[in-house]
């Protein structure tokens, strides 16, 4: 088995547009070191944030703490007393990254 977790940084909220969607809002972010760029849909109902707000986000393949993958069973399927990588966040997307854009060497 593998580390579940591909990516993890702090980053600090810049700006939070709601305009498109009642209940998400595209937030646009840096990492604390301003090393990275972030754009991320949060549904804002469930998770509300504000501009310089600090948030921690994780990249994971899976949400098994011991890195397996388990394709049959959806993030909302864990058994009762069964624990997850849900359980470290208190907001938890699943989805597609839809545009990952890579920097030269001084731009990443």
């Amino acid at each position: 088995m593998s580390e579940p977790i591909l990516f993890e940084d702090a980053f600090s909220i810049l700006s939070v547009n709601s305009q498109k969607y009642e209940r998400v809002s595209r937030i646009a972010a840096t990492s604390n070191d301003q090393q990275i760029s972030l754009t991320l849909d949060v549904n804002t109902e469930l998770y509300p944030v504000n501009v310089s707000d600090r948030v921690q986000i994780a990249l994971a393949l899976t949400l098994n703490l011991d890195g397996s993958k388990d394709d049959t069973k959806g993030w909302r399927d864990v058994g009762l007393g069964e624990r997850s990588l849900a359980d470290e966040y208190d907001y938890v997307c699943h989805g597609k990254i839809y545009r990952f854009e890579e920097g030269n060497q001084d731009d990443m």
